[in-house]
């Protein structure tokens, strides 16, 4: 295990789990939930995130930008491009939204051109994978190949498997036995 993940393990583990009676995206009931973006957007932690996805993501070849439906993947991806920079990686990034846009130039993917470029979605937390498949379909709407979805923290409640049905290959940076937390 890097530096790097465990310093982000204990980073989410003490400033990001909450304990206590909430309702998932999908409906069911949870005992604790997971609010990366009190630590995707803290400046100690941002890092970290980077250079873990970073590292998660290395071996899928000709990456070429990564992002996701916004606004939980937004923090994901900048700090996948700026530390990605840093480890001599060119990876651009991207937001989806959740519907195009109804004025300007209506577009629903923002960023580079993707048409033709390998893409890995991102996420913060999945919980029923929704998210990535609507930034898939979007992408793919746009010409980019979907190469993968890599997410921080895997809640273990069928995301991979929805995601891998739907044919995508699924990447997590961490599981809820490394956050101490159970399915």
């Amino acid at each position: 295990m890097t530096d790097a993940r465990m310093q982000l393990i204990d980073f989410i583990g003490s400033e990001a789990v909450f304990h206590g009676d909430f309702t998932l995206t999908s409906g069911k009931k949870a005992t604790y939930y997971i609010d990366l973006r009190k630590v995707s957007l803290d400046h100690r932690v941002a890092p970290l995130i980077g250079r873990v996805m970073v590292d998660l993501i290395a071996e899928v070849p000709d990456v070429s930008a990564v992002g996701g439906l916004t606004m939980g993947a937004d923090p994901i991806a900048a700090a996948v491009l700026h530390q990605g920079v840093a480890l001599g990686k060119d990876y651009d990034a991207f937001v989806v939204r959740k519907e195009p846009k109804d004025h300007g130039r209506g577009k629903q993917v923002e960023g580079p051109d993707l048409a033709g470029k390998r893409v890995i979605v991102l996420e913060d937390t999945s919980t029923t994978g929704g998210s990535p498949l609507t930034a898939a379909k979007a992408l793919e709407a746009v010409g980019a190949i979907v190469v993968g979805v890599a997410v921080v923290v895997d809640r273990s409640t069928g995301a991979r498997e929805v995601i891998e049905e739907a044919g995508y290959p699924y990447f997590a940076a961490i599981g809820l036995a490394d956050l101490g937390l159970e399915p």
